[in-house]
């Protein structure tokens, strides 16, 4: 829409947007509004914009999306803050940030990320501060910083203060309890026991008391609850070592957990924090920040490439595998595109920076990675409300078991408040609510390390079920660069005037074959005559005027009304039985010639196929724009079961839809441009692109570098995903349902029913950790 002095336009941040009907829904409340003259809410964007008339309030906007029961805000009024929050390991942290964030005026939205320990918040900066905001998670017992200070120096255990509490109340514990078998006063080996359990119980107790204050029962305050009950009943010894045994299990596991965010860290590591860069007629070391686009970086050999860029002068070999997980390195060139956070091997190079450093395609990639959480999978889900309910319900279950007996049946109540304190530190692990993404974070961090990018927990758990492939043919199994293969004159023309005509029209064409054309004709030194009118006919080719005369070059259905067309079938059915492309070139009378143009297959493309089939899918299909004969031939070369040829974009869609009905799951593999429309239908789309933004932003998987068998790595390590998160899910019930019922009949006690518990929950955490290999 034109936006004149008679148009205005407001752009709006709505929240809550998660589902196509919303932007609808969204679209026409605003557009109801008198002065409102377009509406358009983006759904992935969060935003919206309104053009409408000058006098309109902006007011009268945020109130129609409100009434709906939508958060909006006006977009140069909200800012979006990321901090870093040391100490939310575990789905209780998360509940205590979403409780104290809540009720906060200025804050607009907040995501938690369990596994990156990252939180964004978007605000009003003239009604809350960053500094307030960190405050406030303060008071739960969270230390929050912004996520640049995040990086600092790795300490010795005896600086961290919870290990050493760990360790004082761990050799008090033992200390005294070794004593007291040799025949130490028990009434001070009590003293010396309490003195543990205050040691101990420190950083607990105060995670414990935050969840207190803002109503919300943590699992800290369970087991402080239970070591409480123990010295009730005078069992000094139980309640230490039952502190001791659950701090030496939080910590132990914290650190498995570090070792799964350590999967996403090593990307953080992979491009250097400064660069060599030629300004103002010197070199200067500067901070990658402060690198602006269209600097000269300079990379000695061995060095890793600081940004992305473009090869200014010089040559080497670039390893690109810790971005597009591609074996062999590739050699580079003037003009060659590099990537940040690859390996200059041999030459020196100086690279002209293309992209900031917050705009890097390795920063795209962690960016991505580290928000694949929030697209979580049904077993994601499951987990998180397993464990909202978990803990009340162990407490309630405890409080029932310690009072219920005695008051009801005239039970021993110290038998029973004992067997409710067992229920309590039985019932002390984050083991559900931690292994499951767990399982996923590792596994998307081993993926992009493999040069695979798989954008969440949900397409990880949907690849695992896929049961036939769908390929688009140009760019996908061939290798999109066509070459021109054959020129065949018809009607006395010549090689040199076909050519001509032809790279004229498709100079004006940005169709892949026309590039194939225009090189031909460039290798040929063919000037290029005038064009005039041109026009593009989709599907069948285009129409311009070259010389003055019209001429129209494209495939067969663009010469229906042609009647010697059929002359030429059988030349143009031999060209195709070979997999070539026919291009024909004609005028308004006669067909002139026709361009032959062939397309490379990637390099073992037939093993790939073969290999996908003997890995458990049950259909590959070829979906094309080309015509029959071209398709079967290179059908027939690569192994594909079926092949569906002269499909526009919107018939591909339909036969994506037709292949899921028929055979049940589908992945769609293309290079995301024309292909997007299929992708979007298909349960999966994979795009290839070679790191690419297209790539990047439009599949639910990408393959940074174009190699086909990658496609087989993700859908194997999708399906050990989802049997890594089943076996997750199904030891950690089965650890409830005996510890529980267990604790219930007095077969076992505080301190082996804890032991048993974190023991149960580490084994479950560290074979989500095996997804790292």
């Amino acid at each position: 829409m034109k936006n004149d002095i008679k148009t205005i336009k407001h752009r709006f941040i709505v929240k809550g947007m998660d589902c196509a009907n919303c932007s609808v829904q969204i679209e026409k409340a605003v557009s109801k509004i008198p002065g409102v003259k377009d509406a358009t809410a983006s759904l992935t964007s969060e935003k919206l914009t309104v053009a409408s008339d000058p006098g309109l309030p902006p007011e009268k906007v945020r109130q129609a999306v409100q009434s709906l029961g939508y958060q909006i805000a006006d977009e140069k009024a909200t800012r979006e803050a990321v901090l870093f929050v040391e100490g939310m390991d575990c789905q209780d942290e998360v509940e205590l940030v979403e409780k104290r964030l809540k009720p906060l005026g200025g804050v607009i939205d907040f995501k938690p990320n369990l596994m990156s320990q990252k939180l964004t918040v978007a605000y009003y900066p003239e009604e809350i501060t960053v500094e307030e905001i960190t405050r406030e998670l303060g008071k739960a017992g969270l230390k929050a910083r912004i996520e640049k200070q995040k990086h600092v120096e790795a300490r010795a255990w005896w600086q961290e203060p919870k290990l050493v509490l760990l360790a004082l109340s761990g050799l008090i514990t033992l200390t005294t309890f070794i004593a007291q078998q040799l025949g130490f006063s028990r009434t001070i080996a009590d003293y010396f026991f309490g003195l543990a359990i205050l040691i101990g119980s420190y950083y607990p107790a105060k995670m414990a008391l935050a969840g207190l204050r803002s109503f919300t029962l943590n699992i800290r305050l369970l087991m402080i609850l239970g070591a409480v009950g123990a010295v009730s009943l005078d069992l000094w010894e139980e309640a230490a070592f039952l502190v001791f045994i659950y701090l030496l299990g939080d910590v132990l596991e914290v650190y498995a957990v570090d070792k799964a965010r350590g999967s996403i860290r090593a990307l953080m590591e992979l491009a250097p924090s400064e660069a060599l860069v030629k300004r103002d007629g010197s070199e200067k070391m500067l901070p990658v920040e402060e690198v602006r686009v269209g600097d000269i970086v300079i990379i000695r050999p061995g060095e890793k490439i600081p940004l992305d860029g473009r090869v200014a002068s010089g040559s080497s070999t670039i390893d690109q595998a810790p971005i597009t997980g591609e074996s062999m390195p590739v050699s580079k060139r003037a003009g060659d595109e590099v990537f940040a956070g690859t390996i200059n091997q041999r030459g020196a190079l100086e690279i002209a920076v293309t992209k900031l450093a917050k705009d890097t395609t390795l920063a795209k990639i962690i960016h991505l990675v580290e928000e694949a959480q929030a697209k979580k999978s049904t077993y994601q889900r499951f987990a998180e409300k397993f464990g909202k309910y978990y803990t009340p319900g162990m407490f309630g279950l405890a409080i029932a078991v310690a009072t219920i007996p005695p008051l009801a049946f005239g039970e021993d109540l110290a038998t029973w408040y004992l067997r409710g304190l067992v229920v309590l530190v039985v019932s002390c692990s984050c083991g559900l609510a931690l292994s499951v993404p767990m399982s996923v974070v590792t596994a998307i961090g081993n993926a992009a390390r493999h040069g695979v990018l798989i954008k969440g927990g949900a397409y990880l758990e949907v690849a695992s079920g896929i049961t036939v492939l769908a390929f688009d043919k140009t760019g996908t199994l061939t290798v999109g660069r066509p070459q021109v293969a054959d020129i065949v004159p018809l009607n006395s023309y010549s090689e040199k005037e076909i050519l001509g005509i032809a790279a004229a029209i498709e100079s004006r064409s940005e169709h892949p074959l026309a590039g194939a054309i225009l090189e031909e004709a460039e290798k040929n030194k063919i000037s290029l005559p005038e064009v005039e009118e041109f026009q593009s006919v989709t599907g069948l080719g285009a129409k311009a005027k070259v010389n003055g005369e019209l001429y129209r070059i494209g495939n067969r259905q663009l010469f229906e009304d042609l009647v010697e067309k059929d002359r030429y079938e059988e030349q143009l059915a031999k060209l195709e039985s070979q997999g070539k492309t026919a291009v024909i070139l004609g005028n308004q009378k006669e067909i002139l010639g026709v361009v032959a143009v062939a397309d490379q297959l990637r390099p073992h493309i037939k093993e790939t196929i073969a290999q996908l089939k003997s890995e458990g899918i049950k259909r590959t299909v070829m979906l094309t724009g080309d015509n029959k004969l071209t398709a079967a031939a290179i059908a027939a070369q690569i192994g594909v079961d079926e092949y569906l040829a002269g499909l526009m974009p919107e018939e591909k869609v339909e036969a994506v839809n037709k292949l899921k009905e028929k055979y049940g799951k589908v992945a769609m593999i293309g290079d995301g441009v024309n292909d997007a429309p299929a992708m979007a239908v298909a349960d999966v789309g994979i795009t290839m692109g070679s790191g690419t933004d297209v790539a990047l932003e439009t599949g639910d998987l990408a393959l940074m570098a174009d190699e086909l068998p990658k496609i087989s790595y993700a859908l194997n390590l999708s399906q050990r995903s989802v049997r890594n998160i089943k076996q997750n899910i199904g030891a950690s019930l089965a650890i409830v349902a005996f510890l529980v019922p267990a604790a219930l009949i007095g077969v076992v006690s505080l301190v082996s029913g804890l032991l048993l518990n974190e023991v149960s929950a580490l084994i479950v955490i560290l074979n989500a950790l095996r997804l790292l290999r």
